[in-house]
């Protein structure tokens, strides 16, 4: 999703830059083309959806990553308690088993 994200707000500066880079006072060509104001309007406004669509993406995206990271660390954690009490345990066993031996 953040690369996705990343990828939109790309998309949308180039086309912005590439309006603004091209317009001169009479009219404005954008890629080869001539376009007038409507096109050039709707253009803006697509490269801006884009832009904060990416935004959000990106926002999302490293939310979740984030989450997911700390959520396995936590899981890691209780994995070692887990296995080091069952260690423990095993050797309590062990210790008693050779108690009763013993007698």
């Amino acid at each position: 999703m953040v690369i996705l994200g990343l990828l939109l707000i790309a998309l949308g500066a180039v086309a912005i830059v590439a309006a603004i880079g091209t317009a001169d006072g009479s009219g404005v060509e954008l890629l080869g083309t001539d376009i007038g104001a409507v096109t050039l309007f709707f253009i803006g406004l697509g490269a801006g959806v884009a832009i904060l669509w990416g935004l959000g993406l990106t926002k999302w995206g490293t939310k979740r990553s984030l989450r997911q990271r700390r959520d396995s660390k936590r899981l890691n954690e209780l994995s070692e308690k887990l296995d080091e009490r069952e260690a423990e345990r095993r050797a309590e066993e062990r210790e008693s088993d050779r108690d009763d031996r013993s007698l």
